[in-house]
């Protein structure tokens, strides 16, 4: 076809089956757009205003159809995600998505994942949004190009758009005739914008979403084969290694270096103020040396680090800046009958199985860096800056990482990786940390404190409710060098943003403070604390977890002091109707029933959140046994019902949920960071225990309530509050007290049967 030849075209007339068709996949602003859409708990990097706030999902920020999907003239399909793979199975999930609205065979499509030379820009992979945010603008997209391809066969056929339908990559016509999808898009070109309505498809029309879809990530992680940035060996690669202080407040006074440069192997080392690395050809090289200087080394150090065993105390003796998550009613009626408790939290650790890892090379003066990063924009931001060039001076891809559930060191390890890059131009270099360096160096989630007070009437019916939470920010993601170890070590260094009070709806320290629960008088405050002595960001779920755990718990308080049910207290104070289908779903799975006793040694509980109050549902029912003499528990059953939405892949939401379930009870009664007044003491897995196989219950049963037609609802973090309550109200159950401090560990446990 002619360029002069074809004509002015809309995309209206495209739809109506009149005009021509345009196809193109230029990639033209797709990674220099970002966003502040909600889950990225948002830090200004490289932020700008919504670019089309009509548009639905991560379109509103990247409403391009050629960012999201492209076809080739051979009919196979690319679709490009912000959203990175750290194991809730978003791969596979996006591409169902595609599948259905395009109507294509799920194997005829690949997914170029985070990029920023590629991929649109999602900020952050955060919240439970990747299906929320992504999978809503691919399945919007992918029906309007399904469209578009229709109303082209349309238009060559000069038959109406309505005759046509689409099938199995291709558009077919009621005499039987069918055009590929690569036959219509070859040679030509497809531009312009999503619009805010797309043609998608009934639930009851679905082929691949609502199928239970074998994860595409799943056989390299069970075959050993190569997953995992830790797994990456590009030719030519060298190994790096860090000597990171000895402790938060320390300062490198000193290093002889002269003797780890004579070492077999060692290429360079490296010093910039208290950043310390090296390179060597190989990874046992890199190790030794790496010992040999820590070993040539003299730190200043101080103790910075508060009283471990008054943490709780330490942390509401603190200035706090108030912020205001809820309020409503008024409090304070004298008839009411009060009842309060305290819950504490410790530090804890993202727990990676694989320390982090990051692989970097500096060729035609671009660093590219491959990296488990939650969000390849910002990464490349701080990076760049830490560097001093400008943000196209960097490439960041993602690669998934061997552990992650939030901001753990991946965003460090690629800041390192990039640093030592720089002395040696053309060669990859593999930053790879140690495992006490992990233990001691990611940012760690939050000590907190949480104070209930209750006032109920005569009834036991909740009257007034007031919650307090005393926590640091949950989030200090990269948006700027200050977010990154190697940066802050410099010797002109960076220094990390001051925290800020933020009181929304996707919530951050305070996330889930408010219940969904219907009181009449509440008040739900945030105590916030700007200085922390440990460096903190996002652990998966952010203040959830703790916030459920203490509703959960005191809402089982009141149900004994009222001499009720647990299941059917939660269900007098619940409106929600979708929330009550979960709350009796779970009881119904279990078994539960009003008033039954456990056998000797055994408890049963329950619990119930919506994570965010905006996203999925989920309630958890659980039995466990409690050793008397040894403390020890064990989990023997989970049932657990879920609502989250329209469902893509059930296999997936159930795998999140059985996983969430399992490691919420790991940091209900194990995971505690523990230090003295300068150092982290925690830095190996006997000192930080985590839970092992042998504590796994022998089935964690979940069922999914159908919504179909209804928004996807973000459910990757759902059962961490609700897993970890039911466990703690299980363990109330068996040995007849509750235990308000975690870890609730086997010291505890035998405490309080001998109490």
């Amino acid at each position: 076809m002619r360029h002069e030849t074809i004509p002015a075209v809309s995309r209206r007339s495209v739809l109506l089956g009149t005009g021509s068709l345009v196809m193109a996949f230029t990639m033209r602003g797709a990674w220099g757009q970002t966003n502040t859409s909600p889950g990225n708990e948002s830090q200004n990097f490289e932020a700008v205003e919504e670019a089309a706030p009509d548009l639905p999902g991560s379109l509103k920020t990247n409403p391009d159809l050629e960012s999201w999907l492209r076809i080739d003239a051979s009919g196979a399909a690319t679709v490009y995600t912000g959203k990175s793979e750290l194991g809730q199975g978003i791969k596979t999930a996006v591409l169902q998505i595609a599948a259905e609205e395009l109507e294509m065979p799920f194997e005829r499509f690949a997914l170029i994942g985070p990029d920023t030379s590629r991929s649109p820009n999602e900020g952050f992979t955060a919240g439970s949004h990747s299906i929320q945010d992504s999978g809503t603008a691919i399945r919007n997209v992918a029906a309007q190009v399904r469209d578009i391809l229709v109303g082209e066969a349309a238009r060559r056929w000069n038959v109406p758009f309505e005759s046509l339908h689409a099938e199995n990559g291709e558009v077919v016509a009621p005499d039987g005739r069918r055009l590929p999808y690569g036959e219509l898009v070859s040679g030509e070109i497809l531009t312009g914008r999503a619009q805010p309505n797309a043609r998608l498809k009934p639930t009851e029309a679905f082929r691949e979403m609502g199928t239970a879809r074998g994860r595409i990530d799943i056989p390299a992680k069970v075959t050993g084969g190569a997953a995992y940035v830790q797994d990456m060996r590009p030719d030519g690669m060298v190994h790096g290694r860090v000597v990171r202080p000895p402790s938060p407040g320390a300062r490198l006074l000193a290093v002889d270096t002269a003797g780890v440069e004579r070492m077999p192997g060692v290429l360079a080392v490296i010093r910039n103020g208290s950043f310390l690395g090296l390179l060597a050809e190989g990874e046992w090289q890199a190790v030794k040396a790496m010992w040999a200087l820590a070993a040539a080394t003299r730190w200043e150090e101080r103790e910075t680090l508060p009283d471990q065993s008054r943490l709780a105390d330490w942390i509401t003796s603190l200035p706090a800046e108030d912020g205001i998550v809820a309020q409503g009613g008024t409090l304070g009626a004298s008839e009411l009958q009060i009842t309060e408790a305290t819950f504490t939290r410790p530090y804890q650790l993202h727990g990676s199985i694989g320390p982090s890892c990051a692989v970097a090379v500096l060729e035609d003066g671009v660093t590219t860096v491959w990296t488990h990063t939650q969000g390849v924009f910002p990464d490349r931001q701080a990076i760049a800056e830490m560097l001093r060039v400008p943000p196209e001076a960097v490439r960041c891809i993602h690669v998934e990482g061997s552990g992650c559930y939030g901001h753990n060191g991946a965003d460090d390890a690629a800041g390192d990786a990039a640093l030592l890059a720089q002395s040696l131009p053309g060669r990859p270099v593999r930053l790879q940390w140690m495992r006490e360096q992990e233990h001691s160096w990611e940012p760690f989630s939050p000590g907190m404190v949480t104070r209930v007070r209750a006032g109920t009437n005569a009834g036991g019916d909740i009257v007034d409710w007031r919650y307090e939470v005393w926590s640091s920010t949950h989030n200090s993601r990269p948006g700027g060098a200050g977010a990154l170890l190697p940066a802050q070590h410099l010797a002109t260094p960076f220094t990390p943003k001051e925290p800020e009070l933020r009181i929304t709806p996707e919530g951050n320290g305070d996330r889930n403070s408010n219940p969904l629960y219907a009181f009449p008088n509440r008040d739900v405050t945030w105590r916030f604390l700007r200085d922390m002595p440990l460096r903190v960001s996002a652990l998966r779920g952010l203040g959830a977890y703790m916030n459920v755990f203490s509703i959960e718990n005191f809402m089982d308080e009141l149900a004994a002091k009222a001499g009720t049910d647990p299941v059917e207290y939660r269900l007098r104070h619940m409106e929600d109707e979708r929330a009550r289908a979960v709350i009796e779903r779970a009881a119904t799975m279990f078994g539960w029933q009003a008033g039954q006793k456990p056998p000797r040694n055994h408890g049963y509980g329950f619990a119930f959140a919506r994570y965010k109050n905006l996203a999925a549902y989920c309630a958890v029912a659980m039995e466990v046994t409690v050793e008397p003499e040894s403390g020890r528990v064990r989990m023997l059953r989970a049932s657990s019902a879920v609502d989250a939405g329209e469902v893509v892949n059930p296999n997936g939401i159930a795998n999140q949920v059985q996983g969430g379930i399992v490691q919420s009870a790991s940091w209900t009664l194990y995971e505690s960071v523990t230090f003295d007044r300068t150092r982290v003491t925690s830095v190996d897995w006997s000192t930080y225990p985590i839970l092992r196989f042998d504590v796994l219950p022998e089935a964690i049963d979940v069922e999914i309530i159908p919504r179909p037609g209804s928004p996807f609802l973000g459910a990757g973090e759902c059962s961490q509050g609700p897993g970890g309550s039911a466990l703690s109200n299980a363990i109330a159950s068996a040995v007849g007290r509750r235990i308000y401090d975690l870890p609730i560990t086997r010291e505890r446990i035998r405490s309080a049967i001998g109490a």
